[in-house]
């Protein structure tokens, strides 16, 4: 059994480690609520242009079709985004979208699919992505705690330039959406090409709309404009669900601290009365000796 002062040094170590932890959580927490007001201020934007690109793709456009919405009868180039957070501590939130982008990658490879680019969006799934091989063309890290769409247009774009010019076939965007403080959902979701169906766009009637200045460019920005959306709106779900996470996975981390604290606590008055004891034994046998 350990002696009396190692266990007071485990017990001032645990300490130690449960005021970082507390602490992480109390700002966890404070960032947990601007991050999911930005978050909820986001999603009306990207519903409604999630509707308008619906109607889009089923608008009777005869003189013109834009490449995100040309879907392709064989799938043999994949495009993958996925977006991951900068920092760890936050539980199996990045664990649970690296594992569901990987079991995609392996899935199409079992397809067929012979070129598969891989965008990363946050430290961890850029440095995941490299150990694993994986052909990563584009990578946006060191986001902060707020997302900005400058940051992100560049590595979206090497994506959707590669589909426009007819190298991808398919793109896909991997994130974590935000569910509650205790759930956050890993998600898989299409990006491109775009179809009314998917996007949930009423299929019993299409929509049919006047452009201005022309369709061609107003449907090569309004689609530009939407993918870009989605990929903001994917990126603010992600870091919504990185701090409630990490908050959650500091409180776990506290208790279990405290839990340590008890039970060394426990061991150490035992090892002292056990100390004690033979000591008072020694002096009562030394006594009775003389």
């Amino acid at each position: 059994m350990a002696g009396g002062r190692e266990i007071r040094n485990k017990i001032k170590s645990v300490q130690n480690t449960k005021k970082i932890t507390k602490a992480m959580e109390m700002v966890a927490a404070s960032k947990m609520r601007k991050a999911q007001d930005r978050m909820r201020g986001a999603r009306p934007y990207a519903e409604k242009i999630r509707r308008l690109a619906a109607n889009l793709s089923q608008a009777n456009i005869t003189d013109y079709k834009h490449p995100f919405l040309v879907a392709t009868d064989k799938v043999s180039r994949v495009g993958l985004i996925v977006v991951t957070t900068d920092k760890g501590l936050c539980g199996g939130l990045n664990t649970n979208i690296l594992r569901i982008s990987l079991n995609a990658l392996r899935d199409f490879e079992r397809k067929g699919v012979t070129d598969i680019r891989v965008t990363c969006i946050g430290t961890k799934g850029f440095g995941f992505m490299q150990r694993m091989g994986a052909k990563v063309v584009s990578h946006a890290t060191q986001l902060g705690d707020t997302p900005h769409l400058e940051k992100l247009i560049g590595p979206v774009k090497v994506m959707l330039d590669a589909f426009q010019a007819g190298e991808l076939d398919a793109v896909y965007l991997a994130y974590s959406r935000f569910i509650n403080t205790m759930k956050q959902e890993p998600m898989m979701e299409q990006l491109l090409p775009l179809s009314g169906e998917r996007l949930g766009a009423a299929s019993d009637h299409h929509w049919d709309y006047m452009y201005e200045p022309d369709a061609q460019v107003v449907v090569d920005d309004l689609l530009v404009r939407y993918v870009e959306a989605l990929v903001y709106q994917a990126v603010a779900e992600n870091m919504a669900s990185e701090q409630s996470a990490r908050m959650v996975a500091m409180k776990s981390a506290s208790d279990n601290a405290g839990n340590v604290i008890k039970e060394l606590t426990l061991v150490y008055n035992k090892t002292r009365q056990a100390a004690i004891t033979k000591e008072l034994s020694e002096i009562v046998s030394g006594a009775a000796a003389v």
